[in-house]
């Protein structure tokens, strides 16, 4: 009899810790994904077979859990980013909650701690589109309430990172 292979298995994290060179391959594919592997192997001073060697591990240690395009909000008609926190009974993820991933305006979806359950990154295409999101939000049993912040302004907006700060540098502040 043949046995079938884990399916959870090639997600699994590796034994083998990432190295300097797994994370500077890591860096760059996060800054562009469509660089070969003789572009990536020049950068990090390995030749492009070593380059697919390593990225093919990365992938079946679920390191790099997918490879896909970045939209600009603005350019598909989603100006209007917020974040809302959701104040509900108990933990907050309910099978019906995790239905409101079905909308695409729905970025993230996450578990918190402190006086909100649940944090929601959404992307719509105007105040009335985020208004009707919440109504379907209110809709849900033990939706206790919401706040949401509005993005005015994004200053940094990027991927994980596969860099590590090992030193913390002091903050030198200038006076007041």
């Amino acid at each position: 009899m043949i046995s079938k292979p884990d399916k959870d298995h090639a997600k699994r994290p590796s034994d083998r810790p990432l190295d300097a060179l797994d994370r500077r391959i890591l860096s760059a594919l996060t800054k562009d994904a469509r660089q070969t592997n003789a572009a990536l192997g020049e950068q990090v001073g390995l030749s492009a077979p070593a380059v697919h060697e390593r990225v093919k591990r990365l992938r079946a240690n679920g390191i790099i859990s997918r490879t896909a395009a970045r939209l600009d909000g603005p350019s598909v008609g989603k100006p209007l980013l917020a974040f809302v926190h959701v104040d509900a009974d108990g933990w907050g993820k309910s099978e019906r909650m995790m239905r409101l991933a079905e909308f695409p305006e729905v970025e993230e979806m996450h578990s918190v701690a402190g006086d909100t359950s649940v944090i929601m990154k959404v992307r719509a295409a105007n105040t009335l589109a985020l208004e009707h999101f919440l109504s379907q939000l209110y809709q849900l049993p033990g939706i206790r309430g919401t706040k949401s912040f509005i993005a005015l302004s994004t200053y940094l907006d990027r991927p994980v990172q596969a860099e590590v700060t090992m030193d913390w540098p002091t903050l030198h502040l200038p006076p007041e």
